[in-house]
């Protein structure tokens, strides 16, 4: 009984049969047949680029968080020297 070896394809060929039947020129079954790739397998790569593409769209840009985990504590250290320095400048200047 012989055993079949399965093909391993890198990310560049994938993209590079995905982009040909999404840019909607040719087939699947042309796309397919002239990378020898099954069709079958073309379609799974298809619909995984729409799946991560979709996924990357619904994604919302929100507000950045701080650059450093103790922002927020500083600036609120800021705010209290603040008040601490207007008080006793308004103490001293009168």
């Amino acid at each position: 009984m012989m055993t079949k070896i399965r093909k391993a394809y890198g990310k560049e060929f994938k993209l590079k049969v995905v982009s040909e039947v999404l840019g909607g020129v040719k087939t699947l079954a042309q796309v397919s047949s002239e990378h020898g790739v099954h069709a079958t397998q073309v379609k799974e790569w298809k619909n995984q680029a729409i799946e991560a593409l979709s996924e990357r769209f619904s994604q919302r840009r929100g507000k950045k968080k701080g650059r450093w985990p103790e922002e927020k504590h500083l600036y609120e250290e800021i705010g209290r020297l603040k008040v601490e320095l207007d008080f006793l400048s308004g103490k001293l200047g009168s």
